[in-house]
């Protein structure tokens, strides 16, 4: 039999022994597979779920396991094109090139590049792909000394299989629904600082496993084990033997019992409801994050590593949605119809969350979309009431158990008559503790900071040598310098205060800002940008030089930036001709340098808050200098992300996270600096965008001409003449990278660095982004998610140019 013939047979005819490896040249179709020798895996196309009537198909690696377990609910432990499928009919077909590529191709569409070889166009020989006994589908070079050049390991989907490494860079990330195989909400990832798992929804900490520990079992002797692990090692098949190699994490499977005269494998499998199992005949649980909401912890096997969080102010822990059949009644004892969001990227948990952080907690219950497993229909109102119906029929409800608003009985309004004056009294009475609290609270900082007539080094908090080495300026010091305020010394003015230029007696130029009485920033807040920028030192941050109190006036020192802020280059006709492409370009380098520093290579971790073109001073090179750090947060070393209840910055520079839920993070800033990096390309202000019909701001206008080809469209007609069109091409990309809806789909700024530095560096394509407003946040597909925004729940910052 001739070679060619032998892999027809071998990939034509499913009679024929299964075979393991491809070689250059060879090809898989909807009619054959590969088997690894032991027979636990499978790699063919694959079509998930019980209907097989649906158009996508994808190339999967499929776990055998003999017996299903119920509590897995699908057994593909790998999936190549989870974000692409192949849609059916479409003849698909893996096939290895004879340069050594592994591509998915299909009638009618782009092809899929499993892995392409660096290097010239020159044919590779003896290059094969294999299914390992391990589950692992892996490219190797079969030159001495053999090289893996590409492993299904290193992107892994919803399952961490036994000897896969999970480590700061990977992710396994869980099926959006059991029969849609896109990535859901859910996420295990392995944090090497302090060295634990962590299971996210949405980017956000749900639950965390503790540190790996030793512990003594009378059968098992000394094993390892998590801390807040729900499962324990299993004495009748196989012990897991859980291991930490430091940058990485790995569990294997040890043999033993009965056993031994069995092939053995397993893996961990991320399902759609945050839960870890196995994928072997038991489907053992390894992590029960289902009962984790962020807001309570039963203490018990089950919640054990649950994240806790802020409540929302009108809610309580005992409230607690319960799934039930009936419905619900207005006053009049008529049905009420849901509020609908059919976003088919949402599923149980999403409409949970949203219902639970409704505006006035007024959502009394939810459920998905009309009977489907995506979407989500809310019952929103306060007089809402819950008809049971024990029969069943209806379908099922999760409905809050202690509704937000409950009936006022009559005699409620008597008792509340009789006790209102009490409540008067006692509440003014607490409130004027909390004043005289507060009034003695910022005479001891007043203290702290006033040293009256000096003028020198200052250290402040008295941290000695180590300490924050400031100079305090006189009062009649700043009069001098300043010419006393005089209107020919301003800069500008901006939600703060005004800025004037001033001249020290060593001849050197300062700016002194001077935080106006009705700004809000009180000491607390002065002492804070204080702490900040005299830790920071980098050239792309603004330089304190010092400080002055007078009496209630507060005063903060700057190095003077001759050129102001970007603002008043970019967005000044007769001045944005004086901004070219290498300048432009340079901006946007340099203010990621500074991110970068703040973020991660500073002695303090800081989220900046308010990046936008006012808080980029220019020097005398016009080398960009961030600046502002009175809306700043210090993040501790092992914190990710930090949820508050006031959202403080500038509309349309605000990332949508923080927006709606108050959660904000690296990435907050990251979405910011997208905004700023899409205006200094188009020399456009965000909020310039008034057409009627037209683009809310600038996000929006740049995402539709992405999707319209024509993103170069979006520059400044200033920079015909400067531009490097492959250069600014690549800026519009990193922006709409940056503005993603998702924080966790938004790259760190260490990579947006990474991108502008690097000529070679393949981008990704960029997702739908939020368009955030003075009143909304607008999404491409998600319109129905209640507006959280108010003046009172955001500090508009509008500030000048120094």
């Amino acid at each position: 039999m001739t070679p060619c013939l032998c892999v027809l047979l071998c990939f034509g005819i499913k009679a024929v022994s299964s075979i393991d490896t491809l070689t250059q040249g060879d090809y898989l179709d909807s009619s054959s597979q590969l088997d690894s020798p032991n027979g636990l895996f499978t790699l063919r196309f694959y079509t998930p779920g019980s209907n097989q009537s649906t158009l996508n198909i994808y190339l999967a690696i499929l776990f055998n396991s003999g017996a299903a377990s119920a509590l897995v609910s699908h057994k593909a432990i790998w999936i190549a094109n989870r974000d692409d499928p192949v849609l059916k009919n479409s003849d698909p077909q893996l096939s290895l090139g004879s340069r050594g590529d592994l591509t998915i191709t299909r009638d009618g569409g782009d092809s899929i590049q499993l892995y392409t070889p660096r290097g010239s166009n020159t044919t590779t020989t003896n290059i094969t792909a294999t299914l390992l006994n391990t589950g692992n589908f892996i490219v190797r070079s079969n030159h001495e000394p053999q090289q893996v050049l590409w492993q299904s390991y290193d992107h892994p989907t919803d399952t961490l299989l036994s000897g896969m490494k999970l480590s700061a860079n990977t992710k396994i990330t869980s099926w959006l629904t059991p029969s849609n195989p896109v990535p859901g909400p859910f996420t295990l990832e392995w944090d090497p600082n302090p060295g634990e798992l962590v299971i996210r929804r949405r980017g956000m900490a749900y639950w965390r496993s503790g540190r790996l520990v030793d512990y003594h079992d009378d059968d098992l002797g000394n094993v390892k084990n998590f801390e807040n692990f729900y499962m324990r090692p299993d004495r009748d098949n196989f012990n897991y033997n859980l291991t930490s190699g430091g940058d990485y994490f790995m569990y294997t499977v040890i043999q033993g019992g009965t056993m031994e005269s069995r092939k053995v494998t397993s893996g961990w499998l991320l399902d759609e409801t945050g839960n870890v199992s196995t994928i072997d005949d038991k489907g053992l649980r390894v992590v029960m994050a289902s009962v984790c909401d962020g807001y309570r912890s039963n203490g018990d096997g089950y919640s054990k590593g649950c994240e806790l969080w802020e409540l929302p102010k009108c809610r309580n822990k005992n409230q607690v949605f319960d799934q039930r059949s009936g419905d619900f009644r207005d006053v009049r004892g008529r049905s009420v119809m849901p509020t609908i969001d059919g976003n088919g990227s949402l599923i149980l948990s999403d409409c949970r969350d949203t219902c639970w952080r409704w505006s006035d907690c007024e959502c009394a219950g939810y459920s998905n979309y009309m009977g489907q497993d995506y979407g989500c229909s809310y019952w929103i109102g306060g007089d809402l009431e819950w008809v049971q119906d024990n029969s069943g029929a209806d379908d099922k409800i999760y409905v809050l158990q202690s509704p937000p608003k409950a009936k006022a009985k009559s005699y409620m309004g008597i008792i509340m008559g009789e006790v209102g004056a009490i409540l008067l009294l006692t509440l003014a009475f607490v409130l004027l503790i909390m004043r005289n609290r507060k009034v003695k609270r910022e005479e001891r900082l007043h203290e702290l900071l006033t040293l009256e007539g000096y003028t020198g080094s200052y250290e402040l908090e008295n941290r000695g040598a180590n300490g924050h080495q400031l100079k305090l300026f006189t009062y009649a010091s700043i009069i001098s310098a300043t010419n006393n305020f005089s209107s020919n010394n301003k800069l500008g003015e901006g939600g703060f205060g005004p800025v004037y230029k001033g001249r020290i007696g060593e001849g050197q130029d300062i700016a002194v800002k001077l935080l106006s009485r009705k700004s809000g920033q009180g000491l607390l807040e002065f002492k804070n940008e204080l702490i900040l920028i005299s830790e920071l030192q980098h050239v792309n941050l603004v330089k304190l030089i010092g400080f002055c109190i007078h009496k209630d006036d507060k005063m903060i020192i700057y190095d003077y930036m001759p050129n102001k802020s970007l603002d008043c280059f970019l967005f000044s006709p007769s001045r944005r001709e004086q901004l070219d492409w290498e300048k432009r370009f340079n901006i946007i380098e340099g203010t990621a340098q500074g991110l970068l520093y703040l973020h991660k290579h500073s002695r303090l971790k800081i989220i900046h808050r308010d990046m936008k073109p006012n808080n980029i001073l220019l020097d005398q090179n016009m080398t960009p200098k961030i600046s502002d750090f009175g809306l700043a947060r210090i993040f501790k070393e092992d914190v990710d992300e930090v949820n508050t209840n006031q959202r403080v910055g500038t509309y349309g520079y605000m990332a949508p996270e923080y927006a709606m839920q108050g959660i904000f993070s690296v990435k907050s800033d990251v979405y910011s600096y997208g905004v700023l990096v899409l205006e200094i390309v188009s020399g456009r202000r965000n909020g310039s965008f008034h057409e009627i019909e037209g683009p809310l701001s600038i996000v929006e206008y740049a995402w539709e001409l992405w999707r319209k080809d024509d993103a170069l469209q979006l520059t400044d007609p200033m920079l015909r003449d400067s531009c490097v069109t492959e250069q600014l091409q690549k800026c519009i990309h990193i922006g709409l990278l940056c503005v993603e809806n998702q924080a966790v789909d938004r790259p760190t700024i260490e990579d947006v660095l990474f991108m502008l530095k690097n000529e070679t560096a393949t981008l990704p394509i960029p997702k739908n982004p939020a368009f955030i407003t003075r009143n909304s946040v607008f999404q491409q597909v998600d319109k129905a998610i209640p507006q959280q925004l108010s003046n009172n729940q955001v500090t508009l910052s509008q500030l000048s140019g120094r």
